[in-house]
């Protein structure tokens, strides 16, 4: 990767954000490995697929609307009051790692993701 090529632009843009969220989430919704960390969210993930895509797309070095939007929490805020440990961060980066690869995400983006998850997930621990 070079330096003006972002996350984003190598996983393919928005499209692939978006089916990264949805299949992060799908993959929560489904697998009995996750059951802790879906407990922590509402019957309809619906809704937060948005959420997810729009800040990983900032997030990743694409469009910022999610982050310079009015009325935006900030995202650890929102985790926060959420019983968060190590069974819980390992359960996301286990639904991310999966989404990762069965969306196609190439090597050389996980090799530059897969870090990255692994230190916010840490950094959302409450516990």
């Amino acid at each position: 990767m070079d330096a003006q090529t972002t996350p984003y632009d190598l996983i393919g843009g928005a499209p692939a954000v978006r089916r990264l969220a949805e299949r992060f989430y799908a993959i929560m919704a489904e697998a009995p490995e996750a059951a802790a960390v879906r407990a922590m969210h509402g019957d309809d993930l619906g809704p937060i697929v948005g959420k997810l895509a729009g800040f990983l797309s900032g997030w990743m070095g694409g469009p910022r609307d999610y982050f310079t939007r009015e009325g935006r929490p900030c995202i650890m805020s929102l985790h926060r009051a959420l019983p968060i440990g190590a069974r819980e961060r390992d359960e996301w980066l286990w639904c991310m790692q999966r989404a990762l690869a069965e969306t196609e995400v190439s090597a050389e983006a996980r090799a530059v993701l897969e870090p990255a998850f692994a230190r916010v997930a840490e950094a959302m621990r409450t516990r």
